[in-house]
Formats: structure tokens, C-alpha cells, sequence
């Protein structure tokens, strides 16, 4: 096992499950305004979104092999895809804004955006624990994947890591902000709160052990598990984004120059990233 590939990854790991805890702290005393969210949420969504397509479909590619490349990966993103739409289909598990003007928004609309069921609560955490557990396999398994090179073993995970970093305080926002809107009690909520947070980092380690151990790095199954991951990634970023073009014509200019710079800072990872890694390749040939 590469112990700096692991040691990155437990910081990676402690970075998320902290990230996590604020984003449900911030829900426990009070909610953003809408703007604020709507920016932010556009800025990641962009960001998840760049990661998917920049980071996560170009490795899935260089590791599936064989006939029909192109089609295996885009098959297996289409399924990633597909998953989180029935989830979120069934299970309506990502919403993030708790502020008064979306909720005036949605009722407009005829939404019953401010209800809270204890079985809404029931799909959010299964909706949210599937996500988390996808983003933790994405992780684990790019980091197995990335650079054996004690300078550049972080960079295969790294947009990654932060697409995961910058959206699960939302996430956590939103199971932690309905459950106050519930009435749950604090130590449940603290309770929801950890457990939550502490989901993705497992599930990463574990991912990461697990390829080595079934002797996966490489294979093609790594590459079909990020595709799929991919497609997961991609659903999120744009489940985020369009219910607020039908609801929003507000601050269109903002959430339009968020979205960019999120689209922009992944792209400019995935420059530095093959950068970087060309140039190890380069030294190595000499």
C-alpha cells in the first residue's frame, strides 16, 4: 500500500469530515440568506460539474480497456446518472435552502417547500448516505490510482476531494436544517450531524484499501467506477442548478458568473493536474 497516497488521504479524509460538521453547525444556528446560498450553491455546482468532466470521465477512460472505450464509459456515466435521479426522484433529498425567500418562492410556485415529514427525513438520509458513499468510492479510488510520486501523489485526488470538501457542508446543511425545521431534538441532531460527516471519510479508506487488496488498480472495473461516478457527479452539480433557473430570474448575473468560476476552477486543476504530470513523465524518459 503507498503510505503518502494513504496519509493524503486521511487529511482528505479529516478535511471533509470537519467540512461536514461546520455545514450542520451552521444549520443548528440559523440559515443563510437566499442570495448567499443560491451563489454559493451555483459556485460549487459549477465546480462538481468541471470535476465530472474534466477529472473523473478522463481517468475513468485511460482505465477501461479493450473495444468501445468511448461507449463503456459513457455507459456506465448514463448509469451513475440515472441512479441519482431515482433517487432524488424518489427520495427528494437536495434541498439546501432554508431561507425565508425560497420558501415565499416555492409556495408561489405551489411547492411545499417549508413542509418537514419524518418520512422526508426517512429519503433524505438514504438519498444523502448513497451520495456520500458514492463520493467516498470516487475518492478511495482515485487516489489508489493516482501517482506512486512523492510530489505528485496528491494531485489525482485533489479535485476530487475538493468538489467532496466544498458541497458536504451543504449537504449536511440541508439533513441538519430539516431536521430543526422537524423539531428534532439537539442530541439528534449532533448525532445525524457525525454520523453524516464521518460517512465519506470511511467509506474513502475503505475504497482505497479495497482495490489493493482485490487487485483492481489496474483493471477496468476502477475504470467503470469512476464513469459511474462521473454520471453521479454530474446529476448532483446540474440537480442543483436548474430547479433554480425555473425559480429564479433574480440575480441571474451572479449566479451565471458563480457557476463560471466554479466551471474555471476545475478546469484549471485538471491544467495544472496533466501539467504536472507530463512533466514527471518528461524527467522519467531522460
Amino acid at each position: 500500500m503507498d503510505a503518502n497516497a494513504l496519509l493524503v488521504l486521511s487529511a482528505y479524509s479529516a478535511a471533509i469530515f470537519a467540512a461536514s460538521l461546520l455545514g450542520g453547525k451552521l444549520a443548528a444556528l440559523g440559515t443563510m440568506t437566499h442570495t448567499r446560498t443560491q451563489v454559493v450553491m451555483s459556485l460549487v455546482a459549477g465546480f462538481i460539474l468541471g470535476i465530472a468532466m474534466f477529472h473523473l470521465l478522463p481517468h475513468s477512460l485511460e482505465r477501461i480497456s479493450g473495444t468501445g472505450i468511448v461507449e463503456k464509459a459513457v455507459g456506465w456515466m448514463v448509469l451513475g446518472m440515472v441512479l441519482m435521479i431515482f433517487l432524488l426522484r424518489i427520495f427528494h433529498f437536495h434541498q439546501h435552502d432554508f431561507s425565508s425567500e425560497a420558501s415565499d418562492l416555492y409556495d408561489d410556485h405551489g411547492h411545499g417547500h417549508g413542509v418537514v415529514h419524518s418520512r422526508s427525513l426517512f429519503g433524505v438520509a438514504i438519498g444523502l448516505g448513497v451520495h456520500a458513499v458514492t463520493e467516498g468510492i470516487a475518492l478511495g479510488t482515485i487516489m489508489q490510482i493516482g501517482p506512486s510520486h512523492e510530489d505528485g501523489v496528491a494531485l489525482a485526488g485533489l479535485g476530487v476531494f475538493l468538489a467532496i470538501l466544498l458541497h458536504k457542508p451543504l449537504d449536511a446543511y440541508s439533513i441538519i436544517g430539516m431536521m430543526k425545521s422537524a423539531g428534532h431534538s439537539q442530541r439528534a441532531r449532533t448525532l445525524a450531524n457525525v454520523g453524516f460527516a464521518i460517512l465519506c471519510p470511511v467509506v474513502a479508506i475503505a475504497s482505497f484499501g479495497g482495490v489493493e487488496l482485490l487487485g483492481l488498480e489496474g483493471g477496468t472495473t476502477v475504470g467503470y467506477v469512476l464513469a459511474f461516478a462521473a454520471g453521479a457527479f454530474l446529476c448532483i452539480a446540474l440537480s442543483d442548478l436548474l430547479p433554480e433557473i425555473h425559480f429564479h430570474s433574480h440575480d441571474r448575473g451572479k449566479l451565471i458568473a458563480s457557476l463560471l468560476v466554479g466551471i474555471s476552477l476545475a478546469y484549471a486543476l485538471y491544467y495544472i493536474e496533466s501539467s504536472a504530470l507530463h512533466g514527471m513523465e518528461t524527467h522519467e524518459g531522460h
